[in-house]
């Protein structure tokens, strides 16, 4: 017969198990440790990379493939220095506490819930969920902290990019300073504070890269891989997207230290990431490259900077791009002009937003008003029964960082201010005013061979980059409308 002591032991040992997913206040993670997601995509743990093996960093990584990839970095800018070890525990204040063998305080969730009051029994968790996103409960079950409410360099599947246009704050994706230091770098991704309309990259306090304006109030997209909408509840703008169920394909949008904004995914039996998507590169896509009134053309095999219709290149073009366009003729207020139509643009940066317009209203804006060089408009009434069902922006002064994307990924109809009647202009003002950014074969290379992938993933780029229309495997899907709260559920 077995002795108590030894069932006593037995028990002591089975409660004291570390779980695969999670964490509890007698449960910290040690430096030898690992939570693996349950679904085994997910590890969170402590690791040093080659460059410097003096420090470590708490972190999550993707679990079963080749490649080492982390996501999320807890002390990036704080590591375990020397020798030292650290210690990651679950406290009953609930809170989550990154310490080293010395008692330092690294990083720690702050929550503020001092207060919580529990039922005998009741203990704070936290837990590595399928997602990649790691979750604090409190003793009664609810979400108090998430890492994807703390990102690093990383959007993962069902994180939600978002922006407060009400108070102006929005979430900030922040590089890593190079391939080897996850120490905040000098890149910044985040959503326009000022609108939420678009998606806005910063080089320390400069422009970097602009995503397209966003042109609708809710759109979704499914296709055999990925669903992905944008969803706008008056106060805020939010962007994801998400695998479908029981897709093979492992994906991610990264902030490179590059500056790059990249969508990369792994296939069963890859060896490496391939990239589907990468802004700005190295043409003429980076902000305001081709100058005033100059836009980058990226319909051809070179990406090159060419002139709106009506305007010619500025001296010293062939040097600098940037200089950019000059109009053909001047304006003169109360004088003969015209708007000219160019499709499938991603309109300039520097717009005024203008709500509750209808497309005669948003026109008539801008034609009285002698400043006002050019007008879009997007209806959206089709997409949104209540609330602002139109987005009418106009702009004063130079248009700057607009782009010509083909027919791939949906644009805007912008309508330019030019002099003179409707006849005097023609596709003849265009045929000679380009010169060749920078560089563009590097740009196109790693599209080529995946004609079948990229369908799949433009309803993912077209939803974080301005688009309004969703493709896949060859189908157009239409756009769905829902009413739905901020964001505040588990991912």
């Amino acid at each position: 017969m077995t002795s108590l002591p030894a069932i006593f032991i037995l028990l002591l040992l089975v409660c004291s198990c570390n779980s695969d997913d999670h964490l509890t206040p007698t449960q910290p993670l040690s430096p030898d440790d690992e939570l693996i997601s349950s679904n085994g995509v997910f590890a969170l743990g402590f690791f040093s990379l080659q460059s410097s093996i003096a420090n470590t960093y708490l972190g999550i990584w993707y679990h079963n493939i080749s490649e080492r990839t982390y996501v999320w970095v807890a002390n990036r800018d704080n590591p375990i220095t020397s020798s030292l070890s650290g210690k990651l525990v679950v406290t009953n204040t609930s809170d989550l506490v990154l310490s080293d063998s010395n008692g330092r305080i690294l990083w720690t969730t702050r929550t503020k819930t001092d207060n919580i009051t529990t039922e005998s029994g009741d203990i704070p968790t936290a837990v590595l969920l399928d997602t990649g996103n790691f979750v604090l409960l409190s003793p009664k079950g609810t979400d108090i902290w998430r890492s994807y409410d703390d990102p690093t360099d990383t959007v993962l599947p069902g994180f939600k990019l978002w922006t407060n246009y009400k108070t102006h704050v929005a979430v900030r994706i922040v590089a890593w300073k190079s391939s080897h230091d996850p120490s905040t770098g000098e890149f910044v991704l985040s959503g326009d504070p000022s609108t939420g309309l678009q998606i806005l990259t910063w080089r320390g306090k400069s422009l970097y890269w602009r995503s397209g304006v966003w042109n609708g109030a809710t759109a979704s997209g499914l296709t055999n891989s990925f669903w992905s909408q944008v969803i706008d509840d008056g106060e805020v703008i939010y962007s994801t997207y998400n695998t479908a169920d029981g897709s093979p394909i492992r994906s991610h949008w990264k902030l490179d230290y590059t500056g790059d904004v990249v969508f990369r995914v792994w296939i069963d039996g890859s060896s490496s990431w391939k990239p589907l998507f990468k802004r700005p590169g190295n043409g003429c896509l980076h902000y305001g490259s081709c100058g005033p009134f100059g836009y980058c053309d990226i319909t051809g095999a070179v990406w090159e900077c060419r002139c709106l219709d009506g305007f010619e290149p500025a001296h010293g073009f062939s040097v600098n791009s940037s200089k950019g366009c000059v109009r053909k003729e001047a304006l003169r207020c109360g004088g003969d002009d015209h708007f000219l139509t160019l499709p499938g643009m991603k309109v300039p940066d520097k717009f005024v937003y203008l709500r509750n317009r209808s497309f005669e209203e948003c026109a008539a804006e801008c034609g009285r008003n002698c400043s006002c060089t050019a007008y879009a408009y997007a209806n959206l009434s089709s997409i949104l029964a209540t609330g602002n069902q139109s987005r009418c922006l106009v702009w004063k002064g130079e248009l700057v960082d607009s782009e010509k994307a083909g027919d791939d990924i949906s644009g805007d109809n912008l309508y330019v201010r030019l002099a003179g009647s409707a006849g005097d202009n023609s596709e003849e003002n265009n045929k000679n005013n380009s010169f060749t950014g920078d560089n563009s074969a590097e740009n196109n290379k790693n599209n080529r061979g995946v004609p079948v992938v990229l369908k799949i993933v433009l309803p993912v780029i077209s939803c974080l980059t301005g688009g309004k229309k969703a493709f896949g495997r060859g189908s157009q899907l239409p756009l769905v409308a829902v009413a739905q709260p901020r964001p505040n559920k588990r991912d």
